[in-house]
């Protein structure tokens, strides 16, 4: 006997049904949602600072401040909420890179919080910048014993590396403004050689092997640091430093102009959060070498049509559960 015929398919089977999310608020948040905060709040601090040029009232600086403030809050209560259900999830978050990215730029948002609040109240915004810097140790070591327990292609220096190890430079910034001199220069001196090793380990790797499209948006974090010290340099009375920071900073900015295209070969993704806090950075630092120059306000008012508009992406692909989806943000 013939065995019987098994039953024609018509259809394709259906496709494996993906696990339900768990019930409740704030499960997934991503970290990769506090870089482009960490751009909003920096290009807020520059408006404040240079508005005057525009004409704008100063409240409108200020209201703009207020708003970027209540939404770092209310992300960082969603992330906090997440910890709070399953504190594991850091340490998860901690083994990825857009994770590490995220919440190293978390604290390094501490520091601007602390130069918002700064004209206000003082002695709470010197409480928030050494609460931030404490915070940013406590996490530079757990990253460090991450790093060393992790496989050797995930201990690779990437730009993300100053986030972690170079961000408290961000801190010497609000340390000049709230009158810490002393704590800025103690700082400068701690991070330069940090960040000087990152990028020349950064230029070799470049130089041997080019970075797959997804992860180019990152070398925009060079121009941070080189940003972030001529501004310290520049508040220690150090002007000719400056300059050689700022100096370097536009030859990084000009190479990356001319590789938009290059950079950008990925698409829009979650890692495009990575253009915002360098170019506010950089903003900030031109005006301070040239207050009122034309120069200087182009450069803002291109960041501020860069920034925003990644901001807004990023902020609707939290909203949709995407942007956790595309980062792999663990879940509480």
């Amino acid at each position: 006997m013939t065995e019987p015929t098994p039953p024609r398919r018509y259809f394709p089977p259906p496709p494996p049904l993906a696990p339900k999310p768990k019930p409740g608020l704030f499960r997934r948040v991503p970290p990769a949602i506090f870089p482009p905060i960490l751009g909003a709040l920096g290009l807020g601090l520059v408006w404040r600072q240079s508005g005057w040029m525009f004409g704008l009232p100063d409240g409108l600086a200020e209201m703009f401040l207020g708003a970027m403030t209540l939404l770092w809050l209310f992300a960082v209560l969603a992330y906090c909420a997440k910890i709070a259900r399953r504190p594991g999830v850091l340490a998860e978050d901690l083994t990825i890179l857009p994770g590490r990215a995220g919440v190293s730029a978390l604290m390094m948002t501490i520091y601007q919080i602390a130069m918002v609040l700064g004209p206000y109240a003082g002695a709470a915004a010197r409480g928030l910048l050494f609460g931030g810097l404490a915070l940013h140790l406590a996490l530079t070591l757990w990253i460090i014993g991450t790093l060393a327990r992790a496989t050797a292609a995930q201990r690779e220096v990437t730009p993300v590396w100053h986030l972690t190890f170079v961000g408290p430079i961000l801190g010497a910034v609000a340390a000049q403004m709230l009158g810490l001199e002393p704590l800025a220069r103690v700082i400068f001196w701690v991070t330069l050689p940090l960040a000087a090793g990152i990028g020349a380990v950064s230029l070799v790797q470049i130089v041997r092997r080019v970075p797959p499209a997804p992860l180019r948006p990152l070398l925009a974090i060079h121009l941070a640091p080189l940003s972030l010290f001529g501004m310290v340099a520049l508040g220690l009375g150090w002007p000719q430093v400056a300059l050689v920071f700022a100096a370097l900073a536009v030859t990084l900015l000009l190479a990356l102009v001319v590789s938009l295209k290059w950079l950008l070969a990925a698409g829009f993704t979650a890692l495009w959060g990575a253009f915002t806090f360098p170019l506010a950075a950089f903003a900030r630092l031109v005006l301070g070498l040239m207050p009122g120059s034309l120069a200087g306000g182009a450069v803002l008012v291109a960041a501020t049509m860069v920034i925003l508009p990644i901001l807004v992406r990023l902020l609707q692909d939290w909203a949709k559960g995407s942007l956790a989806a595309r980062t792999n943000a663990a879940e509480a």
